[in-house]
């Protein structure tokens, strides 16, 4: 029966979330909730587009109640186009299951039921069932956007759409600043959309979000981990003109550090991790991306350094920016 698996799993057409198009039936599947709200709300757009009298319906799965579906699946009198949202398919009844299974071997005229599931295998005889063609759906897939390269596409995505230059400083910009929540990315792309005029720049970006954009001590210490030495001792000295304090300085190195020695050696999915040092996911890639190139002795210098540095921005040096300097030179060089 395992051997099977693949082959049921692609006899549906699967889709990105901005590919969402009519089906009698949608599987919106993937752990971005973000994202899946946004598909579900562009396939009411592209089907209220079509006829107006779109009769919207929500269901939720895990609270359902025997005859739901069928009864908002019925035709009604001036026989409109029925949308029918279900979510939290992935708690659902087993009356849910049942129906639903039910209904996907006559679905009704006219009738697009979307089915959100987010993950686990509650439900997988539903979702079994759907990816083998059974009601003649589509399965949208919203994965979680976890790399950078993705969240830059994402963001270029919404400017390209709209026809909108942006140049690429301004979207490493806006990308760096809400990097660890999409909704917000997303959000902030439509506010620029939306007021700024003409060709965005990252003087732009910086005029609408110069709270999120300003060096920090992240932006300091990811380039210093990354071996980028000239840039780091940049990023530190216009942070510290700027008015950051040498203090959260060094946490903010701490922090990355103190993560990238939990996963060094570490084995394991990124989930499976994330659950056993209490991090998240992403949390997790970063710091696997992070410790390339570096070594348990180079590490391990490194993390003493640190605690010396601490000291020495807390009082006990004469030159807290001296130290800065000096433990941004040896990280750069990966604790060498």
């Amino acid at each position: 029966m395992a051997a099977k698996a693949p082959a049921a799993r692609a006899s549906i057409p699967q889709v990105q979330w901005n590919a969402i198009r009519p089906a009698p039936v949608i599987l919106v599947s993937g752990t971005e909730g973000f994202l899946a709200d946004r598909a579900i709300r562009l396939l009411r757009e592209i089907l209220r587009a079509e006829d107006p009298s779109l009769e919207v319906s929500d269901l939720e799965a895990d609270g359902y109640a025997p005859g739901e579906l069928i009864t908002l699946a019925s035709p009604s009198l001036f026989a409109e186009p029925r949308l029918i949202r279900v979510v939290n398919v992935e708690k659902c009844t087993d009356a849910f299951l049942t129906e639903t299974l039910s209904y996907l071997e006559n679905p009704a005229d006219d009738t697009y039921v979307v089915l959100r599931h987010a993950g686990g295998v509650r439900g997988k005889k539903l979702l079994d069932a759907l990816r083998g063609g059974l009601g003649g759906g589509i399965e949208v897939m919203c994965t979680e956007l976890k790399k950078d390269s993705e969240k830059l596409d994402f963001a270029a995505a919404e400017f390209s759409d709209k026809k909108r230059r942006i140049t690429a400083g301004a979207l490493r910009a806006l990308v760096s600043a809400f990097s660890d929540d999409l909704a917000e990315l997303a959000s902030a792309c439509q506010q620029l959309l939306a007021d700024a005029s003409e060709e965005i720049t990252e003087t732009t970006v910086e005029k609408y979000y110069s709270g999120r954009v300003e060096t920090n001590a992240f932006k300091v210490a990811d380039a210093a981990i990354a071996g980028r030495h000239g840039e780091a001792l940049v990023l530190l000295r216009h942070a510290l003109s700027s008015g950051a304090d040498p203090v959260p300085m060094v946490a903010a190195f701490a922090a990355k550090l103190r993560t990238m020695a939990k996963l060094y050696g570490a084995r394991g999915g990124s989930n499976q991790l994330a659950q056993q040092f209490g991090l998240a996911p992403w949390q997790v890639d970063r710091a696997r991306r992070d410790l390339q190139g570096w070594s348990d002795a180079g590490l391990g210098a490194s993390i003493e350094l640190l605690a010396e540095t601490d000291a020495q921005v807390k009082g006990a040096g004469r030159d807290p920016v001296f130290a800065l300097e000096r433990m941004i030179g040896v990280i750069s060089n990966r604790g060498e």
